[in-house]
């Protein structure tokens, strides 16, 4: 039976997950404003509307702007996936440290990914150790929540 108290403000664990959860949100939205900011940067606008100086086309492949957006995506198939994770996890009522590590560690990762693949791009394994980061702990969550509940099928 789920402990109500575990998804509360009374709950630490919880806490900690609303305050990264809400870093990777708003990471997430500047990522939309960075994508704009490249656009002007570079006159690049994918609609007619949009082509705000004389003398522009309306363009769809520029590298800076698709490196953002690239960024972009990557944050919400990995970030996305991981916040569902992240709260079934808290309902196994976890070790406060543990999780709370986790979930700053993740938070960061994915920043480091952003810095390093769509600010300043840098050579690889930066951007992959950034990636693989969140994603083994993603996956980390569902082993426990996977091994603390299958007595329960």
């Amino acid at each position: 039976m789920l402990n109500q108290e575990l998804l509360t403000l009374e709950n630490p664990v919880f806490c900690c997950y609303i305050f990264w959860a809400t870093v990777l949100v708003v990471k997430m939205l500047l990522m939309s404003l960075l994508t704009a900011l490249q656009r002007f940067r570079y006159k690049i606008f994918p609609n007619e509307e949009d082509l705000f100086f004389k003398n522009i086309e309306v363009q769809f492949d520029d590298p800076h702007v698709e490196r953002v957006r690239r960024a972009h995506r990557n944050d919400m198939e990995n970030i996305l996936p991981y916040f569902i994770m992240s709260l079934i996890y808290i309902c196994t009522n976890p070790t406060e440290a543990v999780a709370c590590n986790l979930f700053r560690v993740a938070a960061v990762a994915r920043i480091l990914h952003t810095l390093v693949y769509a600010v300043y791009p840098v050579p690889q394994p930066a951007r992959i150790i950034a990636f693989a980061t969140m994603m083994l702990i993603t996956f980390y969550m569902a082993a426990v929540v996977a091994l603390r509940t299958l007595s329960f099928i």
